[in-house]
């Protein structure tokens, strides 16, 4: 075995290790938010703070697996424009129930348009 190819070897030895203690850090990262979104589901919060939190929780352990474990942290700008675009998908569609819940409370129709007309009398 030549010095070079030894050499090699190390190298490669010491990038596997450097990779498996990022993925191990990452698992660790990934346990500790889901011990995060238990302990969240018992502080009985409002409901649209509980969907935000629950929801941005989600997001950044989405964003480790996607960075990490698919490989997509050394991707181009392709990439980074794909998940710019849905992330403002994703706000659009957070907010699109709000929208439509501030048009019935400036409107004041909290109840259907339809209302029955009262039944006729029978007596004459």
């Amino acid at each position: 075995m030549t010095d070079a190819h030894a050499h090699a070897e190390g190298h490669d030895s010491h990038d596997v290790k450097k990779h498996v203690k990022i993925y191990m850090m990452v698992f660790a990262a990934l346990a500790v938010l889901t011990v995060v979104t238990v302990a969240v589901s018992y502080l009985h919060l409002p409901m649209p703070a509980a969907v935000v939190l629950a929801l941005l929780i989600a997001s950044v352990k989405g964003t480790l697996v996607a960075c990490y474990f698919m490989h997509l942290i050394g991707e181009r700008k392709a990439i980074y424009a794909t998940l710019a675009l849905t992330f403002v998908f994703f706000i659009v569609l957070m907010f699109m129930p709000l929208w439509g819940r501030t048009d019935q409370v400036h409107t004041g129709s909290m109840k259907p348009a339809h209302t029955e007309a009262p039944a006729p009398a029978h007596g004459h």
